[in-house]
């Protein structure tokens, strides 16, 4: 395995994050932010517990997915798609890596970004919010498999989207609406039917349940049904890279 090829792609990626630090790191968590002080602070103390947490501290979970969901696609998507917008991709396909070595760059730049927000936020929401992590192992896991997960995917769509418009369609019409109506603010169960069943169908409640029963041992769904959701679209996602590579589509045409 060439790691100076990954460590390369990796420093060259995570080295535009250190010259866009406001945009990049500082505004995510900022936003998150405003949603602890309208949604956990004002609103929620004049709401009760859901299933024995308090609500300020019932929508961390699900913030935090709403966050790293978005943030490793964006990451993920931009810094595969400037390459072949500028047209140096030919650069990095014909170096000496490999397309598994390339995909590790991008990926785990983009990864590595979304952990540092996802830590950031957890941090601000102190300041805000009590709360307490029942299974933090666990929770590290979560947060790190989501983060890897959905860079994936984020690369996916840097390459099939070929202008700037593209790279937002998924993020801002699909990824966000499926989180809001995932659970990130409320729990599924108090849903009527048949909207809590269709609710199901969501892969996105799979994500923040495994996640929110990583904070306080409560759940919408099994964990163990959350966790093969998970590694079931990571799966996906690297089956999906491994045709583009084999191919070449959008990549060498």
């Amino acid at each position: 395995m060439n790691l100076n090829g990954v460590l390369a792609i990796y420093k060259f990626e995570m080295s535009r994050t250190r010259r866009t630090l406001m945009q990049s790191i500082a505004s995510p968590v900022l936003s998150t932010s405003l949603y602890f002080i309208v949604f956990g602070t004002a609103i929620g103390s004049r709401m009760g517990a859901i299933d024995g947490v308090s609500y300020g501290a019932f929508i961390i979970p699900g913030l935090l997915m709403l966050s790293l969901l978005s943030e490793s696609i964006s990451n993920a998507s931009f810094g595969i798609f400037f390459p072949k917008f500028s047209g140096t991709i030919y650069e990095v396909l014909s170096a000496p890596v490999s397309p598994f070595e390339i995909v590790a760059g991008y990926v785990g730049a983009a990864a590595t970004k979304s952990l540092i927000i996802g830590i950031l936020i957890l941090l601000t929401a102190r300041l805000f919010v009590d709360y307490q992590i029942e299974h933090p192992v666990w929770m590290l896991g979560f947060l790190l498999l989501t983060a890897l997960t959905f860079s994936m995917f984020g690369f996916i769509i840097g390459i099939w989207a070929d202008d700037f418009q593209k790279l937002q369609v998924i993020p801002l019409m699909v990824i966000t609406p499926l989180t809001f109506l995932g659970g990130a603010f409320y729990s599924i169960n108090m849903l009527p039917e048949p909207w809590q069943s269709l609710t199901l169908f969501n892969p996105v409640v799979y994500l923040i349940s495994g996640f929110r029963w990583a904070f306080y041992g409560i759940s919408d769904v099994n964990v163990a049904v959350s966790l093969g959701m998970t590694f079931l679209f990571l799966l996906i996602c690297l089956t999906i890279v491994w045709w583009i590579f084999r191919t070449g589509y959008r990549i060498r045409h």
